[in-house]
Order: structure tokens, then C-alpha cells, then sequence
């Protein structure tokens, strides 16, 4: 906290938290804290680009400069924000961003959610192994697939890196030629999902990633993108928070 700055009730407010006076009772309350430390005086001050607020325990971003978009990654587009040989990358979707960028990749086969930001030290917290959260995918795969082979997800197949296993597995449909697949995993091992129904002897013939940790693919459709809500990227702030600790 500091003596410059701007009052944390219209830094609340400027942030979508909630109205100035809103903000007041939420400060009297004693609902929020300041780097750590309930503040309930109405003239404090805090730095949005260095203060770390937190509401109900929920940390909130106050630098208005910070983009957070949620991105439905289309098939046949590389995760990079340039390419050396030319082909199709994320940087054609964001023209009008300034230095917006992905964290973590899918792999050019592999369509859905992705997070493009321009906050570096989240990018950086996301991007440590430590932050194991859940991904979940589905995966349309050749044949029929059969109980035993989604237990043998779960209890862990040796791949060439190692044992990896699934968190949750779940058939959603099966025709005569191919299963669906709803897959649920915290690794972030390359091809992990590819590479586990291969071994299973069931490969991938399509594959999507409906969400990453909080966030949602929902209702995008391939080369869409959408900005996060106050809720989202909040729960992202913590997530990445307890990844440190």
C-alpha cells in the first residue's frame, strides 16, 4: 500500500468489483485486504500496477492495460504468435492486440480453448509445472473402445516419458467405427492425450480441449475469442497463486 496511488474504493470500482460506496462496505467489512493486511480506512491508497488486492479472499487485477481472452483455437493453426516457414498461427487472429501472446500450446491437429493474455508474470505462474490444473478434452478415437481400455487410462499407461495416466475418463458415444471420449488430465506433456489412446490402441482421429483449469470453451466457435469476465480471471489470479505455495 502506499501514500500515492488511487483510493482502493475507485480502484474497486474502475476494476468491476463494485461500486464505490459498495466498496466501502466491502472495506468496512473487513472482506478486503491489501498485500496481505484487511484494510478498513476509506482514504487508504494502493498502486494498481504493485498492491495486491483481494476481495472475499479472491484476488483482483487492477491494471485496466491487463487482456485476458479466452480463444477457440481452430485445427490446422500453429500455437505460436509467429512462424518461420509462414504456415497459419495465432498471430493472425489478434492483429489489433498489443503483445497479446498464448500460454501453452496445442498442437496443430488439435482445436480448443486457449488463453491469450499480455500479463507476462501470469503467463509465467501458468506456465510453471506446478500449476497442474485440469484439462479436459474430447476425443473422438478409432474403434470401440472398451471398459478395460478406459481403465488402463486411469491406472496409467507407459509411455516412452514415463507412466502418465488419466484423472477421469468417460464414454460419451460409439458408433460401429469410432468412440467419444471425454478425457480429463493435469498433465501438459506434449501429445499426452494423443499419445495415451494411441498406446491404448485406440488412436485419435479428432481432438479438443473444452477447458483449462476455471476457464470454459462454452459456446466459441473455431477462430472465435472472447474477453474473460471479472469472475474468470480472478479465479485464474488464484489459481496461479496456489501454485506457488
Amino acid at each position: 500500500m502506499t501514500d500515492e496511488g488511487i483510493r482502493l474504493q475507485k480502484a474497486l470500482s474502475i476494476a468491476g468489483i463494485a461500486s464505490r460506496r459498495k466498496a466501502e462496505e466491502l472495506m468496512l467489512a473487513g472482506r478486503v485486504k491489501v498485500n496481505g493486511k484487511v484494510v478498513r480506512e476509506l482514504g487508504s491508497r494502493v498502486d494498481p500496477l504493485k498492491d495486491m488486492v483481494m476481495v472475499d479472499g479472491r484476488p483482483v487485477q487492477l491494471d485496466p492495460d491487463r487482456v485476458y481472452l479466452a480463444f477457440h483455437k481452430p485445427k490446422n493453426i500453429i500455437s505460436t504468435m509467429s512462424d518461420e516457414f509462414d504456415r497459419p498461427c495465432l498471430a493472425d487472429f489478434f492483429v489489433g492486440f498489443d503483445r497479446v501472446f498464448n500460454v501453452g500450446r496445442l498442437d496443430a491437429d488439435t482445436s480448443g480453448l486457449i488463453l491469450m493474455t499480455n500479463d507476462g508474470e501470469l503467463a509465467n505462474q501458468l506456465a510453471h509445472p506446478s500449476f497442474g490444473v485440469e484439462k479436459l478434452y474430447f476425443a473422438k478415437v478409432q474403434g470401440r473402445i472398451q471398459r478395460a481400455q478406459l481403465q488402463q487410462l486411469l491406472d496409467g499407461v507407459s509411455l516412452e516419458d514415463g507412466l502418465q495416466r488419466a484423472d477421469r475418463v468417460n464414454l460419451l458415444d460409439q458408433n460401429a467405427t469410432e468412440s467419444l471420449v471425454e478425457i480429463v488430465l493435469h498433465s501438459g506433456k506434449n501429445r499426452i492425450v494423443r499419445r495415451l489412446f494411441e498406446a491404448v490402441g485406440h488412436p485419435v482421429i479428432e481432438l479438443t480441449r473444452k477447458s483449462f483449469g476455471p476457464l470454459r470453451l462454452g459456446n466459441l466457435k473455431p477462430g472465435q475469442y472472447r474477453e474473460l469476465s471479472k469472475l474468470e480471471v480472478s479465479a485464474l489470479l488464484s489459481a496461479a497463486s496456489n501454485s506457488k505455495n
